[in-house]
């Protein structure tokens, strides 16, 4: 997981504190990836949604993940877990790899640990940031 700071917009860390806290979650088994989502939320930097950078991966975001072992690339939305559809590209934000982008920076390496070991993926870009279209409209 990353262990940066990160930076999240007040909307999202409202929705993502009431969903940790609901009845869903709470039936959710992998309580580890569910304290570390809580523990990044509970020192991010919280910005109105017209403050976030450009940079910054927020829900929503449809990103561009470079496999650091591979130098694969992979375009993926980060998405609350009712959207999720991984065969469609849609990370949940309680899983892992979605708990481990939300609130990085391009150029930010991100890992985290899977049964096979340890995945590294860098962020590459953000194609869309749905902050970032609302200010250009």
């Amino acid at each position: 997981m990353s262990h940066k700071k990160i930076v999240i917009t007040q909307s999202d860390y409202q929705r993502l504190d009431e969903l940790l806290s609901s009845n869903f979650t709470q039936a959710i088994h992998d309580r580890k990836n569910l304290r570390e989502l809580r523990g990044e939320l509970n020192v991010a930097e919280i910005v109105d949604s017209q403050n976030v950078p450009s940079d910054v991966v927020t829900m929503d975001s449809v990103i561009q993940l470079r496999d650091r072992r591979t130098d694969e690339l992979g375009t993926y939305t980060l998405v609350y877990p009712e959207e999720a559809h991984i065969a469609t590209g849609k990370l949940s934000v309680l899983a892992p790899i979605g708990t481990a982008i939300l609130g990085c920076r391009i150029g930010d390496c991100v890992h985290w640990k899977v049964p096979s070991g340890n995945i590294e993926m860098q962020i590459a870009d953000i194609l869309y940031q749905p902050e970032r279209e609302a200010m250009a409209t």
